[in-house]
């Protein structure tokens, strides 16, 4: 991989990890209020749920960033972590915190699905 396309995904990896920074601070969703009303309630609790699930997978995004901006540091970003295998610039183009090769992250999607696997281990979302 060349000095030029490292940069440019550092760029990427480090504005997309400035946007989720600045939208962690945005919790006013998940806030409790007393409703009089059974439906205010039911519908209050339903944007909560919304919003906790959406902190949550803006969290593991962060996280699958930190890690690649991390395996840049120490040479090994745009190497799959379960084959060592190098990752495809296509992929990469398409998901620069990728983890994986496109055929070890469907192992480990289907590991995670069946709960052999735990959802830190290596954070990635892309598929």
């Amino acid at each position: 991989m060349t000095t030029k396309s490292l940069e440019q995904y550092r760029r990427t990896l480090e504005a997309r990890k400035k946007e989720l920074l600045a939208g962690r601070g945005d919790r006013d969703d998940i806030l409790i209020e007393n409703a009089a009303e059974e439906f205010d309630r039911l519908q209050q609790q339903l944007n909560r749920e919304v919003a906790i699930r959406n902190l949550d997978r803006e969290s593991t995004m962060l996280k699958s960033v930190q890690a690649a901006l991390a395996r840049m540091d120490n040479d090994t970003f745009g190497v799959c972590l379960r084959c060592d295998e190098e990752i495809p610039e296509k992929r990469l183009n398409a998901v620069p915190w990728a983890a994986y090769c496109v055929k070890c992250q469907e192992v480990v999607d289907r590991q995670r699905a069946m709960g052999d696997l735990e959802g830190d281990e290596a954070v990635d979302l892309a598929a």
